[in-house]
Parts: C-alpha cells; structure tokens; sequence
C-alpha cells in the first residue's frame, strides 16, 4: 500500500537534542574531552569578561564559542557565515556547540568579534594544553621521543598586494591592468616590499615550489602516536623552522619529570646544521635528525646515526606528516583565511587541537582505558 505524501507538524515536541544524536557518534567522546578542559578553564573565561554586577549585555558563551570554532574545523566549514546557516538547521552542531532547538543562532559578524577575545586572551592556546594534558593522563604521550617539522601556509593576501614599503615607485602604477600584475624584471624582496593586506606575510619559496606569500607552521608530535604536543606558527624565512624546533623541544625538555631523562628528537635533513644539533645537545636532547651528506659532512655524530632509536626517531617521525596532511585537507589550513601572524598561529593552534581530538577518540576506541 503506497503511503500518502503528506506532511502534518505536531505543536510540541517531547524530545530532547540529546535523542537525536547517536549513542556511538564520533563527536560524542570528542564533546566529553573538550568539555573537561573547557571546565578547567572558567577562570581564564571569568577573567575576559566584566563582571555581571557591572551589567552589560551578554556575550556568546565562549565555551560555546569554542566548540563551534572546533566543528568548523571538523566538518570543514569554509566560513563563519555558513557555519552560522548550518548551526541554523543542523541538530548536531546545536548538540555539539550546546544551543537548544529554539535558541537564537548568533549573526556572523558578532560571532567574529568575540572570537577575537579568545585570541586576545590565548583561550585557544590554553585550551590546547589541555587536551594534551589529557592525552599525558591517558598514556598516549611518551613525553620523551619527539619529532619536529614544518610546512608552508599560504597567505590571505595576492601578489598585487606587495609593494615597496618607501611607497616609491609603485607597483600598481599603469591605467592598464595586465600592466599592474606583471612584475617582469622587478626585484623584490621582503626587505624592500610587504603586502598591503597581510603585512606580517613574506614571500618564500622552497624547493621548487613558486614565491608566494607564506607563513611557516611548526608541530612538535610525540612519537608513542604522532600526537602533537606544541605548534606554532612563524613568519616564513630559511631559519624559521630550526629556531621554532629549538623553542619547542626546550619546553618539551624542561617539562619531564627528570633532567636525566633521555629525551630524543626526529627530524628531516632540513635540521642537520651544526648550530641546531649543538643546540639540541646543550639542553640535553639527543638530536635523532636525517642526515645530510650530498657533497657535505653531517652535522650528526656517526654514533647517534648507528644507535637503534635512531632508526625508531626515523620511522615514527614520518607520524607528524598526517597531522599536516589533515590540517590541510579537513582543517581547511592550506590557505588560511585570517590576516595577521597572531591570528595565523591561533588558527593553526585550534587546527592541531581538533586534529588530537580525532586521533584521541580512536586511540580511546582501539584501547579503552582500564582493560
């Protein structure tokens, strides 16, 4: 018998968001991570804020702030504005950011503003600490066997933007406007010219990719599951990623349990300059980088290349790739769609955030805690 094509509403519902969501959804244990550090915290919330006898009107939540900004990341949301839609229509996303089915979505513009006090404030930064801290709690991290690398990040910002700081001959000059976007026998550098868009951007090409206006970003994982433990984002030149390594693993150094523990570090052939292995020895990391020997001598002394955990730092180093491969693909952070470094690093910060929440919540399905 062929049911009829008809559609009757009901007045009132009897079901909560919390029906609609299944009990083995992904987000489910993703929801309860972010949840716990969200709770950790509410001082550094208390504190962004004025306080409620001093009246005013309420901002969003940030920790629904939050939440939303990860499920922006999660389902590859290209923008606020279609993020803002979707939370509209979507039961998950109220589920997850934690908006009832008749709440207000916030306009895109207000939503934009008052993320910029959690980067103000370094939330974002705070909040990442705390889902590593919670992987250290689980036995996920080693906190001992480290690798480092880096990876380019475009600029929001065109070629037609970077011109002469001095404001002499401009660039854009010429009513035609094919004339305004050759640079043909041009000499720029960044020493010379900045974008007018994204000043703190530099032109950088590496290898045989083309100059375009970059970031660099930097991820320390942990070798026990290419888990990231620090990331940081750089103005892009050819000393940023060994400069970045140093600051990242000498945090990772001063946070074990014990100056004699061995603490190792993995890393391409792009490390293996004599300054950086020195350095790596001096806070007493053995420096587990590729070594370089086209028509050089290596950095690496022949007894660490020769070592078993030398080849173990070679094999799990290449872990780190899949959080840049994810961050590029999924995280949407191939181009990346703010300005300005401090919101390029926070950005990238969030993205790593979210990409540990995934390998989190399979690590906790493949090797549940207690058993």
């Amino acid at each position: 018998m062929r049911g009829a094509d008809t559609f009757t509403e009901s007045l009132f519902t009897m079901r909560r968001l919390e029906d609609f969501v299944p009990a083995n959804h992904p987000l489910r244990p993703i929801r309860a991570m972010v949840n716990e550090a969200l709770l950790k915290m509410d001082d550094l919330f208390a504190g962004m804020y004025e306080a409620d006898i001093k009246g005013g009107r309420p901002s969003i939540a940030p920790e629904k702030l939050l939440r939303a900004m990860l499920l922006q990341i999660f389902f590859s949301v290209r923008s606020e504005r279609q993020l803002m839609e979707q939370t509209q229509y979507n039961l998950l996303f109220r589920w997850f950011i934690g908006l009832a089915m008749d709440d207000a979505v916030w306009v895109p513009s207000v939503f934009t503003k008052n993320r910029e006090r959690l980067i103000e404030h370094d939330a974002i930064i705070e909040l990442f600490n705390h889902i590593v801290e919670t992987a250290g709690r689980k036995g996920w991290l080693s906190g001992e066997h480290f690798s480092v690398d880096g990876t380019l990040i475009q600029a929001w910002a065109s070629h037609r933007s970077f011109v002469r700081k001095d404001g002499s001959g401009d660039d854009d000059a010429g009513n035609n406007k094919a004339d305004s976007t050759s640079f043909k026998g041009q000499t720029r550098s960044n020493e010379t010219h900045a974008s007018r868009t994204d000043g703190d951007a530099r032109l950088y090409r590496k290898g045989k990719t083309a100059s375009e206006l970059r970031y660099m970003g930097h991820t320390l994982s942990d070798n026990r599951h290419g888990l990231i433990a620090n990331a940081m984002v750089t103005q892009a030149d050819g000393f940023a990623e060994r400069e970045a390594a140093k600051v990242m693993i000498r945090d990772a150094r001063q946070a074990t349990a014990s100056p004699d523990t061995e603490v190792t570090l993995g890393a391409d052939k792009g490390y293996d300059a004599q300054e950086f292995v020195q350095a790596c020895q001096d806070m007493g990391v053995i420096p587990h980088v590729a070594q370089n020997t086209s028509g050089r001598r290596s950095a690496v002394p022949d007894a660490i290349a020769a070592s078993e955990g030398y080849a173990l730092s070679q094999r799990k180093r290449k872990l780190i790739e899949q959080g840049f491969g994810w961050a590029k693909t999924v995280g949407g952070i191939r181009q990346v769609m703010v300005r300005g470094l401090k919101r390029v690093d926070h950005l990238f910060v969030l993205t790593m955030t979210a990409y540990n929440l995934t390998r989190m919540r399979s690590l906790g399905q493949i090797r549940p805690q207690g058993l």
